[in-house]
């Protein structure tokens, strides 16, 4: 299996992270690129660096004025006498109406949903890269390629078409599975994070031509709280094309496997030719956030699951957290896949 990353990913370098009113160092670290790598080397994986496909596949799903924002906020933001060194918002609005602010701290407030979206020097450069990334895997699919595995750091799939959270700014699995369905191709996006893939649902909750399917921890009490419900199925023309599957925490091996036999099968009964696996091992038991209590030998049962759809696979990186088994998951997952 080939796998997808430039070195540009590395300049995102976040340091800010509030959690429970207590400012902690970011999760998301540069760091976990090596040991992704580590990863997916030991699986077998040879690296190749994405091509440039330009903003034309991100600003099909992220408005010109979104993409404006994160390519310009960090150079606005340093002119603001006194302002810290990310671009961290202190103000939200209560309905995101028509009217739009001028000001770089209002603009950020709009466009950023949470304070796990820190923006700094190298932020716009990490993100449009690990896009680029997400793009040539899809392009390798088109090409025949069976499977791929996108490094895409910074992660993705909290990014909504026009506002970045949850560590994410440009949501790679949504523009990946958008660029394989232009190429003539039937998607649907698998989400296997810990997390709920909000961003994703939002920008395809009304539409029919990409399915949406997400596997995570209960929003009821946990990150993105507000989205992942089980009773979110879509609108109009979109409605009975999102599915969430909401779990338990501490939820293991056994019962996950159970419910991702129900994703499966609504990716089986959707006709997709190819499914864009939202890779997040922060399911993991020992993750940081501790959400789910997937086990090591677990996530190659997941990889050899999603193989016996019988499609074509790109699997696009999301969360997944340091801890010393992270590299270890990814192999566990991609040799899964490719040994079922």
């Amino acid at each position: 299996m080939k796998a997808i990353f430039d070195d540009r990913q590395w300049r995102h370098d976040p340091k800010h992270f509030m959690a429970n009113g207590v400012i902690k160092p970011c999760p998301e670290q540069p760091e976990r690129i090596a040991r992704l790598t580590d990863g997916a080397k030991a699986a077998g994986c040879d690296f190749v660096a994405p091509k440039d496909a330009g903003l034309g596949p991100i600003a099909a799903l992220h408005s010109p004025e979104y993409v404006t924002f994160l390519r310009n906020i960090y150079t606005r933001w340093q002119r603001i006498d006194g302002a810290g060194d990310e671009v961290i918002p202190n103000v939200h609005p209560a309905n995101r109406s028509d009217s739009y602010p001028k000001s770089a701290v209002g603009q950020a407030g709009y466009h950023q949903a949470d304070t796990a979206c820190p923006i700094g020097a190298g932020t716009w450069e990490a993100a449009y890269w690990s896009a680029q990334t997400a793009i040539t895997g899809a392009d390798m699919l088109a090409a025949g390629e069976l499977a791929a595995y996108a490094l895409c750091r910074p992660p993705g799939h909290h990014a909504f078409g026009d506002l970045a959270g949850g560590f994410c700014f440009f949501n790679n699995a949504g523009i990946a599975a958008e660029r394989l369905r232009t190429s003539g191709m039937r998607a649907a996006i698998l989400d296997v994070d810990v997390h709920h893939g909000n961003g994703t649902q939002g920008i395809f909750y009304d539409r029919d031509d990409v399915l949406t399917v997400s596997i995570h921890a209960d929003p009821a009490r946990f990150y993105p709280f507000f989205w992942g419900h089980a009773d979110e199925r879509g609108t109009g023309r979109g409605t009975g094309y999102n599915l969430n599957l909401p779990l338990e925490r501490g939820t293991g091996d056994d019962a996950y496997l159970k419910t991702l036999d129900t994703a499966l099968e609504r990716v089986a009964n959707f006709g997709a030719d190819v499914v864009v696996v939202a890779l997040g091992l922060d399911a993991y038991e020992g993750d940081p956030f501790q959400g789910l209590a997937i086990t090591t030998p677990g996530f190659a049962r997941i990889g050899a699951a999603i193989a016996r759809l019988g499609i074509q696979t790109l699997f696009v990186q999301e969360g997944g957290y340091l801890c010393q088994e992270l590299g270890q998951n990814l192999t566990s997952v991609l040799t899964g896949y490719e040994g079922a």
